[in-house]
C-alpha cells in the first residue's frame, strides 16, 4: 500500500508541476523576439550583438561587410542618456563604442575601441573595421557633467547637514 502512494505522489507532482517545469526552458517571449534580421534571405551573414545605449538593442542578423556606422543605424541610433534631461548639449557629448571579440587561438577576448564627439565625424577607422560573427558591440553615451548636476548631487548633502545640526541645536535648547 505504501508504493501505490508513492506512485500516486510523484505522478500528481508531476502533473502538477511538470508543465512548470517544461515551460522554465524556454526564453521568455520578450527575449525570444529580439533577433532582427537586417539581411535578405540567402544572403551572406553575420550575427553580431548590439548591447548599451541605443535605441534597439538586440542580436543583428546583418549582412557580411557591414560597417559599424551601418549597424548603428540599424539600431535606430544613439539614445538619450538614462534618467537625463530631454535637452542633451549634444556638442558636449562623447560617444563610446566598443567590439568585443573573443580569440580562440589565445583564448582571450580582444577589444576594438572608437572615442569621438559626437559633433565630430565618426573615425574612419570605424568605416575599415570588419566585424566578424559573434561580435559584441557596446555603444555608450557620455556627457561631461554640468554645474546643474554638481547641485543635484550637493544640494541633499548640505540639506541632510543643516537639518542634523538645526535639530541638534533644538534637542540642545529643550
Amino acid at each position: 500500500m505504501d508504493r501505490k502512494i508513492k506512485y500516486i505522489i510523484v505522478i500528481a507532482g508531476l502533473l502538477v508541476f511538470g508543465p512548470t517545469l517544461l515551460y522554465a526552458q524556454f526564453p521568455s517571449e520578450g527575449l525570444s523576439n529580439r533577433y532582427i534580421r537586417v539581411a535578405e534571405m540567402g544572403e551572406l551573414t553575420d550575427s553580431v550583438n548590439v548591447w548599451g545605449d541605443v535605441n534597439s538593442a538586440g542580436r543583428y542578423i546583418i549582412p557580411e561587410e557591414t560597417t559599424l556606422p551601418e549597424l548603428i543605424s540599424y539600431t535606430f541610433g544613439y539614445s538619450e542618456l538614462r534618467g537625463r534631461e530631454s535637452d542633451i548639449n549634444w556638442a558636449k557629448t562623447q560617444i563610446e563604442l566598443k567590439v568585443s571579440r573573443y580569440n580562440e587561438n589565445r583564448k582571450m577576448v580582444d577589444v576594438a575601441l572608437f572615442r569621438y564627439r559626437y559633433q565630430d565625424p565618426e573615425p574612419v577607422e570605424m568605416f575599415e573595421f570588419d566585424l566578424q560573427n559573434n561580435d559584441i558591440v557596446t555603444l555608450q553615451v557620455r556627457r561631461k557633467p554640468s554645474f546643474g548636476d554638481y547641485v543635484g548631487v550637493i544640494a541633499p548633502v548640505v540639506s541632510v547637514i543643516a537639518t542634523s545640526i538645526l535639530l541638534i541645536e533644538n534637542l540642545r535648547g529643550n
